[in-house]
């Protein structure tokens, strides 16, 4: 299988403009991008992403912005992190622990 094909963000801005300004022209908005797709050498799915999350970042449609994604990436990468260092000091705690009942053991 292939590796799926990198677009710029000029690239996408001008498709979504397109399809907003000519799907009128069209009998659906799924026309409209099928039709622009075949322009722009990409699938008529992966413009509809596009046109959806536009959508979303103009406030037009329910859901989590561009930047919201990103923000939402950030935390949950975060909460990795930390959740993994929590793990790290509650074994060296216990670790610690142990190595002090067995000193004081001898």
């Amino acid at each position: 299988m292939s590796k799926p094909t990198k677009y710029s963000a000029e690239v996408r801005e001008r498709a979504v403009r397109l399809v907003q300004e000519h799907e009128r022209d069209y009998d659906s908005q799924w026309a409209a991008m099928v039709s622009i797709a075949e322009k722009i050498g990409c699938t008529a799915e992966t413009l509809r992403k596009w046109v959806r999350q536009a959508e979303r970042d103009q406030g037009r449609r329910p859901g989590l912005t561009t930047e919201e994604r990103a923000r939402l990436k950030e935390l949950e990468r975060e909460n990795r992190e930390l959740r993994r260092a929590n793990e790290i000091l509650r074994k060296a705690s216990a670790y610690f622990a142990q190595a002090e009942l067995d000193r004081r053991g001898k």
